[in-house]
């Protein structure tokens, strides 16, 4: 196995990991933005507000990109196994 075989392999495995975080970690975010705007315009400082909102749409997210994201690893996961024997040299 060439170092160059090594980095292509985490350059992938890093890529896919990005792109299974992605979906939830943006909601999150997004949701999170717009309740904390929400708590600075009503002066409402309740800590907790944000959590059921958060949780929320990270479920929806999920359940849209869900079988992108199982497809994707998938597909990594095949590719991965199937290149073994081409790493034993």
């Amino acid at each position: 196995m060439t170092p160059e075989s090594i980095m292509d392999l985490a350059h992938q495995g890093m890529r896919v990991t990005l792109y299974l975080a992605a979906p939830p970690l943006l909601t999150a975010l997004i949701i999170g933005l717009l309740v904390s705007l929400f708590q600075a315009v009503t002066q409402i400082n309740e800590m907790t507000l944000s959590f059921i909102p958060k949780i929320l749409g990270v479920f929806v997210a999920l359940a849209i990109a869900g079988p992108f994201l199982l497809a994707l690893i998938t597909e990594f996961t095949e590719n991965l196994f199937a290149s073994i024997p081409l790493m034993v040299n």
